[in-house]
This record gives structure tokens, C-alpha cells and sequence, in this order.
């Protein structure tokens, strides 16, 4: 599978289920879309036909406002039907809402409340720890996420217990709702953060890159006695200089004619990836 390919597809369905509802957080959606690929495609161990196996391994998308990128990959996993996301996504009453609702398969926890999901993250994995468990953790969190206390909490925690089963990865757009992360609540050396508070960090110059994403979670796996954190330098709004690096389309659904000129970005740079493979 031509996993890089696959990524323009997934964003062409994100886009395509942002405006059906007339609703979503596209910018966060598209930087984010190569991480949730490689780990569901590649570096997982969860399936539909697997979600009853204690030794499974487990996810969160702590940055749950990026839901729409995370329903196209559950869809393409075979967890969710893209149809009944198309005619249900931000419709009163549905179950297809705007954050992850564990009342649908695949998804193990309720988030988009910011801050939560590296804290439970720990939960599970020292409980892998204390069941004699094989699985692996990974949680996704925004980097304006990392202005939250609670995500630090986290982070002590997890150094305390050696959690070498979790992994947390950073999108590190650099950009919020409100602007560039910087202006709004800086992170300065970010890696050496992580690093202070006994994490081994994985940078990763190019977050929407498949190849490097790939080395960086296989170099995870290897880490022992700590957690490790990818910092994946990713751009928001990837894939269309309509949204690239423009901090209002954090949230924002596309005109007819910014549809159409994203959508051709789009499917020109899958044809590409395509068109290299061969």
C-alpha cells in the first residue's frame, strides 16, 4: 500500500465530510493526516477484528477537534462506513459529532477536551505494565494542546513508571485558533523540555512525511526504561497553498470554488505520489 498516496485520498474524504456537516477543523486535519496514517496503516496493532484483544495496542486523539481526518482513517481501517459519516457528520442527533465518541467503533475514549488524553494515556499504559500486557500506547496531541498543566502532569508521571510502551506524538504546526503558538503561550526548546523531564525525544523535521514518521516510531520502539514524544514538524492546512500555514483555517469550511482548487491540489500531489511509486 502505497501509504503517502493514501494520505491525499484520506484528506480528499476529509474534506468531502467537513463540508457535508458544514463543519470541522481542517487545518489541524490535514497536518495531522500522515501520523494517524503511518500508525493505523503501519505501526499498529489494532484492527476491527482485534478491538476484544487485551494485547491490542491503543490509541487517543487527545486533539479531538480533528475529528474529521480521524473518521476518513477509521473508515479506511474498515472500522466506520464513509457513507454514514457523509449523511450523518454534525447532523442533530447523530452519533458522527465533531470530537471522538466511544460510542463508535474504534474509539476508545471520549477527547477534544485539551489536556486529557496524555494523562488517561498513562492510565492505560501503566496498567499494559501491571496486566503483563504487550500492547503499546500512542496519543496525539496538538502542540497549543501543550499549554494544558495537566499535559505536564502526564509527562512526570510517565517518567516516574518508565513507560516504554507509551508514545506521544506532538503536531507541532505552530499554529492555534488564535494565531502562530508562539505569540499565544511559547513552547521555546521544545525537545529539550520533553528531554528535562527524562523523555526520550524523536524529532521529526518533516511530520508529514511517511519515511521519516516510519523511522521515528520504529527508533520508539526500542527505547527502554522511559516514554518516548515525537515533535512532528508538520504544516497545517498541508496540501493546498489555499490553507497551508494560515492560521484561519484552523476552522473553517471551504467556498465551491476553495473546494474545487483544494481538492485539484489534492488529487494532483496523490497522482504524484502515485505516479513516483511506479
Amino acid at each position: 500500500m502505497n501509504l503517502k498516496a493514501l494520505a491525499y485520498q484520506l484528506r480528499k474524504d476529509t474534506v468531502d465530510i467537513i463540508c457535508a456537516g458544514k463543519a470541522g477543523h481542517i487545518g489541524g486535519d490535514m497536518s495531522v493526516m500522515e501520523i494517524l496514517v503511518e500508525l493505523y496503516f503501519k505501526q499498529m496493532n489494532i484492527s476491527p477484528e482485534n478491538m476484544g484483544d487485551k494485547n491490542r495496542d491503543l490509541f487517543i486523539m487527545s486533539k479531538g477537534h480533528s475529528m474529521e481526518a480521524y473518521y476518513a482513517v477509521l473508515a479506511e481501517k474498515g472500522f466506520l462506513d464513509k457513507e454514514e459519516i457523509l449523511q450523518g457528520f454534525s447532523k442533530f442527533g447523530s452519533k458522527f459529532i465533531g470530537h471522538p465518541n466511544n460510542k463508535l467503533p474504534g474509539i476508545e475514549m471520549n477527547s477534544g477536551s485539551l489536556g486529557h488524553g496524555l494523562p488517561v494515556c498513562v492510565g492505560m499504559a501503566k496498567a499494559g505494565k501491571m496486566d503483563h500486557r504487550d500492547y503499546r500506547v500512542y496519543v496525539v496531541m496538538g502542540d497549543g494542546e501543550l499549554a494544558e498543566g495537566s499535559v505536564w502532569e502526564g509527562v512526570m508521571a510517565a517518567h516516574q513508571y518508565g513507560l516504554d510502551n507509551l508514545c506521544a506524538v506532538v503536531d507541532r504546526n505552530r499554529l492555534q485558533i488564535s494565531g502562530n503558538t508562539e505569540d499565544v503561550m511559547g513552547h521555546d526548546d521544545l525537545h529539550e523540555r520533553f528531554r528535562s523531564f527524562g523523555w526520550h525525544v524523536i524529532d521529526v523535521a518533516d511530520g508529514n512525511d511517511i519515511d521519516e514518521l516510519d523511522a521515528a516510531f520504529e527508533e520508539a520502539k526500542t527505547v527502554k526504561g522511559k516514554p518516548t514524544v515525537l515533535i512532528a514538524n508538520t504544516v497545517k492546512g498541508k496540501g493546498s497553498s489555499v490553507m497551508e500555514n494560515k492560521a484561519s483555517w484552523h476552522h473553517k469550511v471551504p467556498t465551491e470554488a476553495e473546494y474545487q482548487t483544494i481538492m485539484q491540489d489534492l488529487e494532483a500531489a496523490k497522482e504524484a505520489l502515485e505516479a513516483w511509486e511506479k
